[in-house]
């Protein structure tokens, strides 16, 4: 499921249950989604947060004053995720083709966020100001693309699949007028 996912995206996912785990919790929700993308350095997403002048640190104290730990440390290897956390993904990968990317970046998953408003990551992420169509401007404007470009912002994280060699061509003809 994850193969369209860029490396800092997929450690972002992998962090997510660790932070799950962390709080003993029997479930993966948009709260811990959020706190996976805020430990990934180099990401997309925390560059935008950055440029958005939101502290991930004041994010992450934020999401944790309203979890709460549960009793017992979770022993199941593999805990579900609510159907908040499972709509997340589906925005993030809506993002993704609205914006015309072939991979999932931590852009699209910090997009997703703010597109689930039943999530406690969406509230704390519109406590702070921000709102979708502020951060997705943002997003292109920290991958230096106007609304009709697109390119892998992870930068080689990205597959190198069809779809992206499509889109690098159409920029080669742009950039030096040649017909390929």
């Amino acid at each position: 499921m994850y193969e369209r996912f860029t490396d800092r995206a997929r450690k972002a996912i992998e962090l997510t249950w660790q932070e799950a785990r962390r709080f003993n919790h029997e479930y993966v929700g948009t709260e811990h989604l959020l706190l996976g993308l805020l430990k990934v350095r180099g990401g997309v997403a925390v560059k935008v947060l950055r440029n958005l002048d939101v502290d991930s640190r004041t994010i992450r104290l934020d999401v944790e004053k309203l979890m709460r730990s549960g009793r017992d440390p979770v022993t199941s290897n593999k805990i579900p995720q609510t159907p908040q956390s499972k709509k997340v993904i589906e925005h993030s990968l809506e993002e993704a083709r609205n914006m015309r990317h072939s991979y999932i970046g931590s852009e699209h998953i910090l997009l997703g966020l703010l597109g689930e408003k039943e999530g406690i990551a969406f509230h704390v992420l519109e406590n702070r100001g921000l709102n979708i169509d502020r951060v997705r401007e943002e997003v292109l404007n920290t991958l230096g693309l106007g609304i009709d470009e697109t390119l892998p912002a992870d930068s080689i994280a990205a597959p190198a699949d069809e779809s992206f060699l499509h889109h690098l061509s159409r920029f080669v003809k742009d950039l030096l007028g040649l017909r390929l």
